[in-house]
Order: C-alpha cells, then sequence, then structure tokens
C-alpha cells in the first residue's frame, strides 16, 4: 500500500513534499563552515518553491555565502507574474540579504520584496 501522504503529494504535484525545509535545516547545520564564502548553485524546477533555495536564501548572511544562484528549467508562477518573464528557463541570482521591510528580522516577505525591486537578478538562461 502506497503512503497516502506521498499520494497527495504527487497529485497536487507538491515537488517539495520530500525535502522539507526541517530536514535540510537539521543535515546542514553540519556543513556551516563550508559554505562561508561560497556561491551556491540550486539547480531547480522554481527557486522560489524549493525548500533548498529557501534554506540558502534565508541563511545568506548567517552562513557567510558570496552568492546564491539558481537555475530554472520550469515556469516559476511568482517570476512569471512578477517579472513578466517569456516562460523560458531563467537564472535568479542572490548576492546579499536585506532586512527590506525594516521589521528587524529577514524572513520570506524580504526575499520577495528583493525579487520585486531587482535586487535578486533574474536574466533568462
Amino acid at each position: 500500500m502506497a503512503n497516502s501522504n506521498l499520494s497527495q503529494a504527487k497529485k497536487a504535484k507538491n515537488d517539495e513534499f520530500y525535502t522539507q525545509l526541517s530536514d535540510i535545516e537539521n543535515e546542514l547545520r553540519h556543513y556551516r563552515k563550508h559554505f562561508e564564502g561560497k556561491t551556491i548553485l540550486c539547480n531547480c524546477d522554481d527557486p522560489f518553491e524549493s525548500n533548498f533555495f529557501k534554506y540558502f536564501a534565508l541563511n545568506f548572511e548567517f552562513l557567510k555565502l558570496k552568492k546564491l544562484i539558481a537555475v530554472a528549467y520550469a515556469d516559476s508562477p511568482i517570476v512569471k507574474t512578477r517579472l513578466c518573464n517569456d516562460g523560458h528557463g531563467y537564472v535568479a541570482e542572490m548576492t546579499f540579504a536585506k532586512d527590506m521591510n525594516g521589521d528587524t528580522a529577514f524572513d520570506w516577505d524580504d526575499i520577495m520584496e528583493m525579487l520585486n525591486n531587482g535586487s535578486i537578478k533574474i536574466t533568462d538562461l
């Protein structure tokens, strides 16, 4: 008998079901010192849905990353609606993290604002 949660995730096309943010955090905490000054490349369907991209973006300053690059081969509803991407693959490039809304926390809202104002650079493949 198939796992019903996995079957539901497949039916809902929830690719991130098997890469939970908490699992990523628990595993990558062992490697924090190895990320300092590094460029991270995430190859994903949609970086704005990918929990790996979310982890590295939300922890950009904490991990002292140099750059976060995501290559996406599928349409992103976020990029398409916010940036009028023409349906081609694209590259998202992040070089800093900043509290954009002044609430003293860097969170997903700040990342979306960085995307909207061009701080996260989006280019076609």
